[in-house]
């Protein structure tokens, strides 16, 4: 039954792939090669590098039991799915478990649909099912349920077709649907069958054989089944081993029943046929291709029953490493010929293999004679972004002349077209995945002597040599001449960012470069991005940097191959952000905050299993702090982060005093997120909310409700809302950020009782545009009217001392209310919010008597130089030289006063008529030289002096009065100056403190 033969494929001298291994037989399982990640560099493309060092990435995971992997429904949570190093993010792979061989790819009504070669509970073959998925473009894909499933449908569910029954011929139409018919099995083919659109299928005739192989084989396997427009009819071709490798034609009017028709034997032709008719150059002329699994093929006639070709020997359709079994879609809207090929060797920690992107396939007429090219399919544009063109350059082995210098990426398109008519090189093309040394991951060269394109011939075309690149994180697709060359590899480039730069260069002399394109390519796998996470109070959407990320009933578990990241939508600058950390068999895991939307800006606060256990907080290229502390990996430790400006603190398991404590400006607002680590760990309760140092417990009042934000805590009532806490005081400094929302009022309630019913409260509110409060039950105390705008954050100050109340808002160091009452002398602290919604952040309670600064100077005060401070006593400067502190008034003719104690500064004095940065400035002081003087001085020169005893430890009352360029010096009561001069240098300028040498004290500095 012998009717066509092709005599084996003569030696070539070109290097071509060698056959990829035969699958497993039935009954057996087998591993793919676990180390089959290679490199091409040069020539070599065939036999390929081993580049990487293997401590990059570990070898292949295999499952334990199927119950390690689920079947489907696959995985709900798709947070960080598709986003594993090495997986493409535009190449097709399985959500989960391993896929091969493509099968019966075909469009119906809007949908394209892929069936694949598939097992969902390993990352090994075995048990083969049909993996399904859908596409509305060729480039967006769906993952689906598993289409056929051992056990409900009978037989070996291997590789085979799928075509679409338009006219019914089956029969087998139930309802709106055209029946989807798919075509499976081994030595016999089976056919299942869909009326639902392909989301179910049904075995036909419980597993009844179809077509039977010839009586002569012993096994026969991939059955593909296309409609001959010419012949009206069906074809089915499948391989058997009858006599040798070889595929037999049956033809069909229904479907159903299947007559022999022929036979096609070459060594060549093994596994997976496939089988269509092309137009020649798109022309009236139709021409017919066969090709086998490995992309050999020929071109020839089919005359409704037979194949013939006048070819001896076969053409390779793709020459890399990576491409077998490829598929034609069956009944394309447009007519194109769109093919996908099983991509093998690549794998993750939850996937294996992938597919080659869809390539159109055309015939066309060559000086060789005719020949299938292969291209990206048009709608690769729909993924283009960022697209930058050159033309027109020369170009050497010089780094300087290379257009793409600057660019990092892992997903993207580089089309160039070279003149080889003028070149002195010897070689050119695109290096890509390279480092700041020039090396790279792989080199698609074209060697001009050998008209070589990475080792297989293709000569110029009009002198012309075209190269197209697609590179996929873990692909690597190159065509060459407008789809004649065509090479489809799975590498493990490395996926640093220091190694993704891309490089056009030429070796051994110049070449002209015509055109360049470059265009980063979008992913194209569906974006899952939840609006929230379990157990956390951050808003999202929550998007995955890196690992994988699968939702808790209260928070993730997350899986990273080195750093995965998990960022929310919120950001924050002062919080407190807190989580329960497991690291099960991570390395670290825990709080990233400030972070930028790539989590390559960001704090990371970590538990570390690394030298017995400790506690990091880290940044992108520094190590802030390290604490030593017992993690136990099998237990959950409570992380917590506060952040106020560049002061980062960082606390374990509840201790009140933090682990790391240190200052940092690098980042000073961003998201807040989660980190994990190489490995598996398990993050509970993420919550950002309330930045207090009060450290009792917070009670909650009838009629309000309260709830931590990343913003601070927010509250609710239609009247009055009070949140109280167990701490109590009677002399304090108690203050917070407030900020009112949809609120009438928000406040800090002071000298509570338990039920608020006498209290204290000093508030900002809208009414009669805006003000500042103080009240108590009953009684309005005082206001104050400035301008409150909702959404607005307003940092409000209560001083209290015995009967005297004093508000404070903002910077301003003088009160905005003063006053007296003695009704409440002491009680809890707390908040309240009136009619409507508001938050608060950073409460802070100072007990005893405050700090206090009487000064009616201008706020806000800043330091030139030394430490200045706020103490009970005054306004306190330190500093080893001299030190000041200004105020924001200013003057030209004034009386300013202010009580000054030296303490142990060597002299203490008002600064006037100052520029910013006190550079320039008079300063009036009393000091301790020669047992002890009054001196008038400016940089440069002491203007004057008046000696008279001076203690350390007493205040003096010093008072300088300005009229132009005279200067007076007045100290305590005196109504005689003990100077008076006159001195043109400085006419105007600020108010301020300076110390020198020591620490002193300023209070009650008054300017008139």
């Amino acid at each position: 039954m012998v009717d066509s033969t092709f005599p084996p494929a003569p030696a070539s001298s070109a290097a071509t792939p060698s056959d990829p291994a035969p699958r497993p037989q039935e009954g057996s399982l087998t591993s793919p090669l676990a180390n089959r990640r290679t490199f091409l560099t040069g020539a070599a493309a065939v036999t390929a590098l081993t580049f990487l060092p293997a401590a990059l990435r570990g070898s292949q995971a295999y499952a334990d039991s199927p119950a390690d992997y689920p079947e489907y429904p696959y995985p709900t949570t798709k947070i960080g799915a598709y986003d594993e190093y090495y997986r493409g993010q535009f190449h097709f792979s399985s959500r989960i478990g391993w896929m091969n061989d493509i099968n019966g790819p075909l469009y119906y009504r809007g949908t394209y649909h892929m069936f694949y070669q598939h097992n969902p509970h390993g990352l090994v073959w075995d048990t083969m099912h049909w993996g399904h998925a859908t596409s509305p473009d060729l480039v967006h894909w769906t993952q689906q349920a598993v289409a056929l499933e051992p056990g409900v449908q009978p037989g070996n569910l291997w590789s085979g077709a799928g075509v679409v029954d338009k006219h019914n011929v089956t029969g087998l139409k139930k309802g709106p649907d055209d029946p989807i018919v798919v075509f499976t099995g081994t030595g016999g083919v089976l056919m299942d069958y869909s009326t639902d659109g392909a989301r179910t299928f049904t075995s036909y005739g419980n597993g009844r054989v179809v077509a039977a192989p010839p009586a002569a084989s012993t096994d026969s396997r991939d059955p593909k089944v296309l409609w001959d427009e010419a012949h009206q009819k069906w074809v089915m071709v499948f391989w058997s081993n009858e006599g040798g490798n070889g595929y037999d034609i049956y033809t069909s009017t229904n479907l159903l029943d299947w007559t022999y028709a022929s036979r096609l034997t070459a060594d060549w032709l093994f596994e997976c046929p496939d089988m269509y008719p092309m137009r020649v150059d798109g022309g009236s002329t139709v021409k017919w291709v066969i090709n086998a699994a490995s992309t050999k093929y020929v071109v020839g006639d089919f005359d409704g029953t037979h194949f013939t070709t006048d070819w001896t020997a076969p053409q390779q359709m793709d020459v890399g490493r990576n491409a077998y079994a490829g598929q034609v879609f069956n009944d394309m809207p447009d007519g194109r010929i769109v093919q996908m090929a099983w991509q093998q060797g690549n794998f993750g920690t939850v996937w294996t293999g992938n597919a080659t992107f869809p390539a159109e396939l055309r015939l066309v007429t060559t000086p060789a004679g005719l020949r299938v090219t292969r291209q990206p399919i048009a709608e690769i544009a729909s993924l283009r972004t960022g697209g930058r063109t050159w033309s027109d350059r020369m170009i050497s082995a010089d780094p300087a002349g290379n257009p793409l210098a600057g660019i990092s990426a892992d997903g993207y398109e580089v089309i160039a077209e070279f003149d080889t008519t003028s070149a002195s090189a010897t070689s050119f093309g695109v290096r890509v995945h390279t480092y700041a040394d020039g090396t790279g991951n792989a080199d698609v060269v074209y060697d001009l002597t050998r008209q070589t394109l990475m080792g297989t011939a293709m000569p110029p075309v009009n002198g012309r040599v075209k190269i197209r690149v697609l590179v996929d994180r873990g692909q690597l697709e190159v065509f060459g001449n407008d789809g004649l060359f065509s090479s489809s590899n799975n590498l493990d480039f490395d996926p640093a960012l220091a190694a993704r730069g891309i490089a056009v260069h030429a070796e051994g002399g110049r070449v002209r470069l015509v055109s360049l394109q470059f265009h980063e390519l979008r992913r194209a796998w569906p974006d899952f991005i939840p609006t929230t996470n379990p157990g956390s109070n951050i808003a999202g959407p929550w998007q995955a940097h890196g690992g994988t990320w699968k939702d808790l009933a209260d928070g993730n578990k997350a899986t990273a191959h080195g750093q995965g990241f998990y960022l929310g939508a919120q950001s924050g600058t002062d919080f407190r952000y807190e989580a329960d950390v497991s690291l099960d068999g991570a390395a670290a895991a825990g709080l990233t905050f400030r972070a930028d939307a790539t989590a390559r800006h960001h704090y990371t606060a970590t538990l570390d299993a690394a030298q017995g256990g400790q506690v990091t907080l880290w940044r992108p290229g520094a190590v802030l702090a390290t604490h030593t502390a017992r993690i136990d990996p099998k237990k959950s430790h409570h992380l917590a982060v506060t952040a106020v400006g560049p002061h980062l603190q960082v606390f374990l398991d509840g201790a009140p005093a933090p682990v790391i404590d240190v200052t940092d400006t690098t980042y000073g607002s961003g998201l807040f997120g989660l980190n994990v680590q190489d490995g598996a760990a398990t993050l509970r309760n993420a919550n950002a909310g309330l930045l207090s140092d009060l450290t009792g417990d917070w009670q909650l009042l009838d009629g309000s409700i309260w709830t931590d934000t990343p913003a601070g805590r927010r509250g609710w009532a239609t009247a009055d809302g009070f949140l109280l806490n167990s701490a109590t005081g009677s002399d304090f400094s108690y203050e917070a950020d407030l900020s009112l929302g949809s609120a009438v009022a928000i406040g800090l309630t002071f000298r509570a009782d338990a039920t608020a019913s006498g209290h204290y409260t000093a508030n900002i509110n809208t009414s009669g545009g805006g003000q500042i409060k103080l009240w108590r039950p009953g009684l309005d105390i005082a206001t104050h009217s400035t301008p409150i705008t909702p959404g607005q954050t307003y940092h409000l100050k209560v001083v209290a001392e015995g009967a005297r109340l004093r508000v404070f808002l903002g910077d301003d160091p003088n009160p905005v209310i003063d006053a007296l009452d003695s009704t409440y002398g002491s009680g809890r602290f707390g908040i309240n919010v009136f009619s409507g919604a508001a938050t608060f952040q950073q409460a802070e309670l100072t007990q005893g008597r405050p700090p206090a600064f009487t000064t009616n100077l201008a706020g806000p005060w800043h330091t030139v130089s030394g430490a200045w401070a706020a103490t009970a006593d005054g306004q306190q400067g330190a500093a080893p030289g001299d030190g000041f502190s200004l105020s924001s008034s200013s003057g030209t003719d004034f009386r300013y006063e202010a009580d000054l104690s030296l303490g142990s500064a060597a002299a203490a004095g008002l600064t006037f008529r100052a520029d910013a940065t006190a550079s320039a400035h008079y300063t009036a002081n009393i000091n301790t030289s020669g047992g002890g003087q009054i001196k008038l001085w400016r940089p440069g020169q002491d203007i004057a002096t008046y000696a008279t005893p001076v203690d350390p430890q007493k205040s003096y009352h010093l008072k300088v009065v300005t009229s132009g360029p005279r200067i007076q010096v007045f100290l305590g009561d005196g109504t005689a100056p003990v100077i008076d001069v006159t001195d043109t240098t400085y006419g105007s300028g600020l108010l301020g403190l300076n110390v020198y040498d020591g620490a002193m004290t300023a209070q009650n500095a008054e300017v008139h």
